[in-house]
């Protein structure tokens, strides 16, 4: 086996940065492609938790990724469901180099290639078939326009087969009541960035799934005052 070297740089001199450079040009050096966020790491245990009381890892099946974020999420789920095929997608191309580097070091290698997909867009436009059996979206609902939750079910309700489910996480409120105050606080800084984004109301979010044939089945409170719904697409599209 092939001996890898470890390189340790000082670089406060001007010559230990040109040797640093010379390295990185000769390949012997390479950055990761993967983006790591710590949030990521913290959340994603308890999310597969909760994706492990509802997916059948016994049978074959297809999973869609909305808004993968680096791809930290899916590399961490894939493992555990080897006989699924996940697909990540995302509207920020810069991120694909992460998703798809996350997805290379899969053992069970049941992740696809990132894909591009804008909720806003129609289904029809996305590229994919309508046979997934199960729907991720981790993180997005807060931090978009409440257009964009309105896109995700629409589309989700063409996405999935009957009685697939959809997994959205995140913080949120319920019946007008948002708990604690260190949510308060995240949704008032979330709004002060963007007027059109904050934590939504499960209630409003229910409204808008009911539309496209979709009901919300399960809440589990999850840590760092986060919530993980659960939810059902309940009959074909009309």
């Amino acid at each position: 086996m092939k001996q890898k070297n470890l390189y340790i740089f000082d670089i406060s001199t001007p010559r230990q940065m040109q040797l640093l450079i010379k390295h990185f040009s000769s390949g012997l050096i390479r950055m990761s492609r993967k983006i790591n966020y710590p949030s990521a790491d913290r959340n994603k245990t308890p999310i597969l938790e909760v994706l492990q009381k509802h997916i059948d890892h016994t049978v074959e099946g297809k999973v869609l990724e909305i808004s993968s974020g680096t791809g930290q999420h899916l590399a961490h789920f894939a493992p555990n469901f080897p006989k699924l095929t996940f697909q990540p997608t995302e509207v920020e191309t810069s991120l694909f180099d992460s998703i798809d580097a996350y997805a290379d070091d899969v053992p069970t290698k049941n992740v696809k290639k990132a894909l591009f997909v804008n909720v806003m867009e129609d289904f029809a436009q996305w590229g994919l078939a309508g046979d997934f059996d199960y729907v991720i979206n981790v993180n997005m609902i807060h931090v978009t326009p409440f257009s964009c939750s309105i896109g995700l079910f629409k589309n989700v309700s063409e996405a999935l087969k009957p009685k697939g489910l959809l997994f959205t996480y995140g913080a949120y409120a319920n019946n007008g009541v948002l708990e604690p105050q260190s949510n308060r606080d995240f949704d008032k800084n979330i709004r002060l960035k963007d007027p059109n984004c904050g934590v939504r109301d499960i209630q409003d979010l229910v409204k808008v799934a009911e539309t496209y044939g979709i009901k919300l089945v399960c809440i589990y409170e999850l840590p760092a005052n986060n919530k993980c719904l659960v939810w059902k697409k309940l009959m074909e599209n009309v």
